[in-house]
């Protein structure tokens, strides 16, 4: 039994490195050492790359450049198996375009649930919901 909770504890603890590391830090070492090669987003848009690329390439070159103030908040998190759910809002002043929009320098806020498989302390699949397209209308006044 303790064993179970200390993997669920130790999962949750790489989706919490995650979201320091990577999404608010832009480690590229922290990201390489949690994502497993064969990484699926299962999330990606259409004509989106699926795999660790895809996911560096979002936060390194859009989501990072229009919020270079990024941070973010996990409010909870749950775990079960070898999955973690992860509720989130990721912050920032809008001060690059994002997905076409000029900077507004206005703050805005995206709130996320994540979930990730984990296997052997990396990630390996993804799923993913958000308010990004409400976030991108309210930005564009459309």
């Amino acid at each position: 039994m303790s064993n179970q909770k200390e993997m669920l504890e130790a999962n949750k603890a790489v989706a919490r490195r995650f979201n320091r590391e990577v999404i608010e830090q832009s480690s590229v070492a922290a990201f390489g050492e949690l994502m497993a090669p064969h990484f699926v987003n299962r999330s990606a848009g259409p004509g989106q790359p699926a795999g660790p690329e895809g996911m560096a390439y979002f936060f390194n070159q859009i989501l990072r450049p229009a919020l270079p103030d990024l941070t973010v908040e996990i409010h909870e998190q749950v775990a079960e198996g070898d999955l973690v759910t992860t509720r989130k809002t990721i912050r920032g002043t809008h001060r690059g375009t994002l997905l076409g929009i000029p900077a507004t320098n206005r703050a805005i806020e995206i709130d996320v649930i994540d979930i990730v498989r984990i296997e052997t302390g990396r990630f390996v699949e993804h799923w993913g919901v958000n308010t990004l397209p409400s976030v991108l209308l309210a930005l564009g006044g459309k």
